[in-house]
């Protein structure tokens, strides 16, 4: 099938645009987490299920490829440094995005302007950790410069960085695990690639148990995955994000592929990183950096089908799943979704998306 034109995709964007009642924005996951709906879009047309039903989506020898980075306790509370004469010591607020080299984290600080040189971060009366401001990034964001290694303090100091849409209260105990998915284990995302949201171990071991396989890569999401297009699609830049593929991975994404077996991917984030990861025949092990962005016209090589949440208008992941399956798969499938109750977003329903490749 012959690629769209890339030049239509804030024409794409615009077709898609849609409003959202502010409380179609889930504020709290499913209990238990596969009780969500799931919205089947394909080539058989939509239908609605629940997520519990993915069994009978699946077949023995399909694929499910996760994203298996954990989300860090990146949200820090600071304080400037006492002068002699007494002046300073207000508090900044941190948002720790990720360790760029051996102890110095990018971060966005509140307020920044007035943050000055030093901060220390921590609570009044604990251990605190001495940060300095070495440089400014093009968005705005600092560059913290540590004298030691702050991952292992970050549960003590930190709290998790839950979207701003998000009324999250106090209780953050209990964010610390619904907002990680059950098989997460890398430590490095500042937002949950939360498609995973919707599995439990237990729908976990009926997969593996009717055959479907499974494998794992790494994203870890930064705050940049979900800011909003502002002004042409040609001019939004994607902040880059760490990713890792295995060899072991690669392989069995290879091989299912071969052997002419569907790979499912579970979530956005995981379609960028095996786009990342494709070299034009196979897909590669390796790490690094990618800022791909996957617009109308892009062609999705890899994932036979994509899991993933509803998300919001004007939004790259929008983009992303147009891309995947087909524009007038996506308006359709999100016309029903805002008509039928679809809850939207991190902690909201999900979609079952065919490649449009598969069909057309």
């Amino acid at each position: 099938m012959p690629d769209l034109p890339q030049h239509d995709a804030d024409a794409v964007l615009a077709r898609l645009n849609f409003t959202l009642p502010p409380d179609r924005i889930a504020q709290t996951g499913a209990e238990p987490r596969d009780a969500s709906r799931l919205m089947v879009v394909g080539e058989a047309g939509i239908t609605h299920r629940i997520f519990s039903d993915l069994p009978s989506l699946l077949r023995p020898g399909d694929l499910l490829v996760f994203n298996q980075s954990r989300v860090i306790p990146a949200r820090v509370m600071a304080r400037k440094p006492v002068t002699p004469e007494g002046y300073g010591g207000g508090v900044v607020e941190v948002m720790l995005l990720r360790e760029e080299e051996n102890n110095i984290w990018s971060a966005y600080l509140k307020p920044a302007k007035r943050a000055g040189k030093e901060l220390w971060l921590g609570q009044s009366g604990a251990e605190q950790h001495r940060a300095e401001v070495v440089g400014v990034l093009e968005d705005g964001a600092r560059l913290l410069r540590f004298d030691h290694d702050l991952k292992p303090h970050l549960d003590e100091i930190g709290r998790l960085p839950l979207p701003p849409y998000i009324d999250a209260g106090d209780d953050d105990e209990v964010w610390r695990e619904r907002y990680q998915t059950v098989y997460a284990r890398d430590l490095g995302s500042v937002a949950a690639p939360t498609a995973g949201l919707h599995f439990t171990p237990e729908l976990l071991a009926r997969l593996a148990g009717m055959g479907v396989e499974s494998c794992a890569v790494t994203l870890h999401v930064g705050a940049g995955t979900f800011r909003p297009i502002q002004g042409s699609v040609a001019d939004h830049t994607m902040h880059a994000e760490r990713y890792l593929v295995s060899k072991a991975t690669a392989a069995a994404i290879n091989r299912a592929r071969a052997e002419g077996r569907r790979v499912v991917a579970v979530g956005t984030t995981t379609v960028r990183t095996l786009e990342s990861a494709w070299d034009g025949e196979a897909v590669q092990p390796g790490e690094g950096d990618t800022r791909i962005f996957i617009t109308p016209g892009t062609p999705v090589h890899v994932p036979d089908v994509l899991i993933t949440n509803l998300h919001l208008p004007g939004s790259t992941l929008l983009l992303l799943v147009s891309a995947f399956a087909g524009e007038d798969r996506i308006r359709a499938a999100y016309d029903a979704a805002l008509a039928d109750g679809y809850r939207f977003y991190s902690l909201g329903d999900a979609m079952w998306l065919e490649n449009r490749r598969q069909t057309e």
